[in-house]
Order: structure tokens, then C-alpha cells, then sequence
């Protein structure tokens, strides 16, 4: 099967430096893909990339099997940032911004924001003023806002970073059920997390992968020794 979003020989240098070197990963629609690795390892960089916000130093990037460009993969992927940004509005006037300057038609405007807002346990929440929510719910709306847009990619990172128990199990309940009608690529370094989304797992490691797999192998039986060591929290930076 075709993927629906991958890369190939994806790379980034800034001032040198290889945040990421020669990355090849692919994401099917149905699938949580999430990508693992230390702080540094290149997960953000990566992401920014696949969602159109920034451009590789060299390699390419597929839909559907075909090279796209920036404009493209800004048409068919969002991404949520581990701290997002609230417009100084209500929640739903911050939910329904990208439908409202994408031309979407008002009724079908309000109807995927209402959608939106069940998938993260935030109905009736429409008239608050968002900047006065809990980081919780700040990030909630983040998601809302998100999968409104209704892209066939959504790209995730470290959205449950610093998040108490309650927020971060709506948010990975949100993720999981979105993934029914999209590819989703996540990335985290909490493995616990890791382990209950995913379908498969990418292990980055100072730009490079490491290792790629199913869930159940990846954490049974990796084949490489720094995931091994990853996954038993000794590796080093």
C-alpha cells in the first residue's frame, strides 16, 4: 500500500549542523505514526518540515507518491505545537479561524467547530475567552482548532508536554480517534504515550533514524542498541 505522506532522503543543516541527515519515514492514512528520540534528536524539525512551515537543506517530500511542494503539504497537513498560540477571542472564534479564512461556508463552519470541540471534551466552552483557559484547555482548543480543518495529516508535537493526567488523556483520546479518517504523526518522547497510540514507531537520534517499526516489535525486540537503551531510559544525549 502506498504511503500517504512520506519522505525521502529528507535533510536539514542549520549553520552546519545536521538536525536531520538522510531521513526516510512514511505515514498511512488510519495510522498513528510517532516518532521518538531525546531532546535534540530532530523530531520538531522534522514535522515543521512535512507541514509546509519550513524547507529541507535537501531530499523530498511525497503525497500520494507524488513530490510536493510547500503550498501542497500546507493544503493537506496542520500541525499542533506543544505551545499554541490563542487568539485574543472566544474559543470558538479560535476553532473556527482557519475555516473562516479558508472561505468555508458559515453553516458548515459551525457545524465542524461543534464537531471539533465534542472530540475534545470542550462543548459549551464556545463563548469563553480562550486566553483565560487552563494550559489544558488551551492546548484542547489547539486540537479543536486543528482537526476542524479536517486535513488528511495531522502532525502533533509533544502536545501533552507539561499537561496534568486528565487534559493529556483527552488529548490522546482526541489524537486516536482522529486517526480513523487521517495519518497522524506524533511526536513525544513519553514512551508510555508512545506505546498506547501508536501504530508504528520511528526512532530518531541525532538526525538520523535509528529504528522503525510496529509497536510490538518496536518495544519488544528493537535491533538497535540505542533504542534498546532508549527505551530503557539510559540513553545519553
Amino acid at each position: 500500500m502506498t504511503p500517504y505522506l512520506e519522505t525521502a532522503d529528507v535533510t536539514k543543516r542549520y549553520e552546519g549542523v545536521h538536525a536531520l541527515d538522510r531521513v526516510n519515514i512514511a505515514a498511512h492514512l488510519g495510522q498513528v505514526t510517532t516518532i521518538v528520540g531525546v531532546n535534540g534528536a530532530g523530531k520538531t524539525s522534522l514535522l515543521k518540515i512535512l507541514a509546509g512551515l519550513d524547507t529541507p537543506s535537501a531530499g523530498r517530500i511525497l503525497i500520494q507518491g507524488h513530490e510536493s511542494s510547500q503550498d501542497e503539504l500546507r493544503a493537506h497537513c496542520t500541525m499542533v505545537f506543544q505551545r499554541s498560540v490563542m487568539f485574543g477571542s472566544n474559543v470558538y472564534n479560535n476553532v473556527a479561524y482557519g475555516l473562516n479564512t479558508g472561505g468555508i461556508p458559515r453553516q458548515d463552519v459551525s457545524s465542524r467547530v461543534k464537531s471539533a470541540l465534542a472530540l475534545v471534551n470542550l462543548e459549551g466552552f464556545e463563548k469563553r475567552s480562550a486566553r483565560k483557559l487552563s494550559s489544558g484547555e488551551q492546548q484542547r482548543v489547539a486540537i479543536a482548532r486543528a482537526l476542524a480543518l479536517e486535513r488528511d495529516v495531522l502532525l502533533v508535537d509533544e502536545a501533552t508536554a507539561n499537561l496534568d493526567p486528565a487534559n493529556a488523556m483527552i488529548i490522546e483520546r482526541a489524537i486516536k480517534d482522529s486517526a480513523r479518517s487521517r495519518a497522524v504523526l506524533l511526536s513525544t518522547h513519553n514512551l508510555s504515550q508512545a506505546r498506547g497510540l501508536s501504530d508504528r514507531l520511528v526512532h530518531l537520534y541525532k538526525g538520523r533514524v535509528v529504528e522503525e517499526g510496529d509497536s510490538s516489535r518496536f518495544f519488544a525486540s528493537p535491533s538497535d542498541e540505542r533504542t534498546k537503551l532508549f527505551i530503557n531510559g539510559e540513553l545519553q544525549f
